[in-house]
């Protein structure tokens, strides 16, 4: 029953759409600028490391035609640069590009800028970007955290089988097999998914020869290889090891089954978020740290949970079981504390990060959960540690002493007497055991209730695990926000949003797209275009465009937007305030026909 429940906390920590962890840095030209001369080239600088794509970059010129361009490449020396070479004319307008990478922590990323040459036209309004496939997604999801559950799993029986030496280990070969058999499916569906979930392709394209190939070629394709080359040694050695009935030293089995583990850990933070940005030698050691940390305490929970259940209730459970699980839970736990503090010092960046960003406010969350887990391990431990005492006999506490015999002289012999009758037994006595006294055992009832509650305990605790691998950490969150907020080199730059419609009416759908340049406070000029259901320009026979900023209970203002023919535009509307503004447009397409539609607008001084 804990697994389903695991894996439903972890299913609902991730129905947020996952966010990579690469931010756009700058762009070379800047977002929303505009240029005298066409540039030779666009450069996007991101805040680690990126892979590209055979589709990075798709760039429209202002006939929203796509422009060809060379295949994208990086700066020289940058891996966190991706580059892409344009024509030596460009036409006068509006360009739009729009962009999609892979981040260094494996997830894809895109998005999409604008530049002009000679003055601002309409801007092209490109096809979407390919929208995350949702079987390919839910796919991708569900392997990648069945391979995290059962490597935990898989280390964390061992490490309970060896430490804890429990009295039979027959039973655990079931969770033991199952993690290794569920790891092994799991890392194949990663990497047979790999490359249609960085391409927002469908599941059936898994299979092609080129997809393949590719993936082979990615730091995630190469470990996920190493991974299931891990798992194939491991488990041809333990097949011959059974077929040939032969034993291993001790210290042999537990030195081989070690670096196994570490080789396996390290299979994952090579690839996931300590790959990346600062430190990255001394985060990818904490990562594979946290991990074998964590996969001994929940594994070896679970393995405990699995023993408690193959274990009869007479005989119970040797008191030495569940002591050494405990130390090895507080090891861990030690373990996990000091790395988790590392990284979350590493992806926070700042104290303000810690209530300002979603990473931060997640991170706090998942504080509070593991602080209740370890009272709940504590209580559990006092409790389990109560019953052990009043479950050792009485008589076991004080084993009878043999007595010496004396020394001295020899004594005379004594004549013989003759046979005495036997005596009858004295009623309301015990008799004496014959033998040691029996180990004592934890009541297995009680032991199973207080086991569970640290499980249950468990699963808060990755289900914001799982929130936190899938958000910007705080420290690239406030570094786009920085770098977002400034212009760059002084040079204005447009706020360009886009709102869709629907009218309801046949012909009634489109998109209303509105410029405000600089976008800041003070004097702006708005210009607005209506797009219909086939991506072309459209013309409606009314349309008003007011801004309200309802934090400071302005508004609405009205843009005194006029048709210009084919565009709209007022050339001067002051913004008297920063912060974020509600524009608010209202299209009518006919004489009984509109609707009015609105979006957030973020104003700067």
């Amino acid at each position: 029953m804990l697994l389903p429940a695991l894996l439903f906390g972890l299913l609902l920590g991730t129905a947020a759409p996952a966010s990579a962890h690469a931010v756009l840095r700058s762009s070379d030209p800047a977002d929303g600028t505009v240029l005298r001369t066409a540039p030779r080239q666009v450069t996007l600088t991101f805040t680690e490391s990126v892979g590209l794509l055979t589709d990075s970059f798709r760039i429209y010129d202002p006939g929203n035609r796509r422009v060809r361009t060379g295949p994208a490449g990086h700066a020289p020396g940058r891996s966190d640069t991706a580059r892409v070479s344009l024509p030596a004319r460009l036409a006068t307008g509006t360009y739009t590009v729009a962009w999609r990478v892979v981040s260094a922590d494996s997830h894809p990323v895109s998005g999409a800028l604008t530049f002009s040459v000679g003055k601002r036209t309409a801007a092209p309004v490109a096809p979407p970007d390919p929208a995350e496939n949702r079987a390919t997604t839910a796919l991708h999801t569900i392997a990648r955290y069945l391979a995290y559950l059962s490597l935990a799993l898989l280390l964390g029986t061992a490490a309970f089988v060896a430490y804890c030496r429990p009295p039979a280990t027959a039973h655990l070969r079931v969770p033991a097999l199952a993690g290794a058999a569920t790891l092994l499916v799991s890392s194949t569906a990663l990497y047979l998914l790999r490359a249609p979930y960085e391409e927002a392709a469908a599941p059936t394209t898994a299979f092609s020869l080129s997809a393949l190939t590719h993936t082979a070629t990615t730091r995630p394709g190469v470990l996920l290889l190493a991974r299931l080359a891990l798992l194939l040694l491991a488990v041809a050695g333990a097949t011959l090891l059974r077929t040939r009935r032969l034993r291993l030293p001790r210290r042999a089995t537990l030195g081989t089954a070690a670096v196994l583990a570490v080789a396996l850990a390290l299979t994952w933070s090579a690839s996931d978020h300590a790959s990346a940005g600062i430190q990255v030698p001394v985060a990818i050691v904490s990562s594979t740290l946290h991990l074998l940390a964590m996969a001994a305490w929940l594994g070896g929970l679970a393995a405990l949970l699995w023993t408690l259940r193959h274990t009869p209730e007479p005989a119970g459970l040797p008191v030495s079981v569940p002591a050494r699980f405990s130390r090895l839970a507080f090891v861990s736990v030690t373990v996990l504390v000091v790395t988790g503090v590392y990284q979350s010092w590493r992806g926070l960046g700042s104290w303000q990060a810690l209530t300002d960003t979603t990473y931060g406010r997640t991170l706090l969350a998942k504080l509070a959960a593991v602080t209740a887990l370890l009272l709940a391990a504590a209580c559990s431990r006092t409790w389990t540690a109560r019953l052990t005492r009043a479950a050792i006999p009485a008589s076991a506490s004080a084993p009878a002493r043999v007595p010496e015999p004396a020394t001295g002289p020899p004594l005379p012999d004594l004549p013989d007497l003759p046979d005495l009758p036997d005596l009858p037994d004295r009623p309301g006595l015990p008799e004496a055991p014959a033998g040691p006294p029996p180990a004592p055992a934890v009541p297995l009832r009680l032991l199973r209730r207080s086991v569970l509650l640290e499980a249950t305990a468990a699963v808060l605790v990755m289900a914001l695990t799982t929130l936190l691998t899938s958000t910007v950490p705080g420290r690239a969150a406030t570094e786009s926000a920085r770098t977002t907020a400034a212009p760059a080199a002084g040079i204005p730059t447009a706020s360009v949003t886009v709102i869709p419609f629907d009218t309801g009416a046949a012909g009634g759908r489109g998109k209303v797209q509105i410029t405000l340049d600089p976008g800041r406070v003070g004097t702006n000029s708005v210009e607005a275009v209506i797009y219909g259901p086939d991506g072309g320009l459209a013309a409606v026979p009314e349309l008003r465009v007011t801004l309200t900023l309802p934090a400071q209970r302005v508004g609405p203002l009205d843009t005194k937007v006029t048709d210009r023919g084919g565009y709209w535009s007022a050339p001067a509307f002051t913004l008297p305030l920063p912060g974020t503004w509600t524009m608010k447009a209202t299209v009518r397409v006919s004489e009984l026909d509109q609707v009015t539609v609105s979006a957030p607008v973020r104003v700067t001084r």
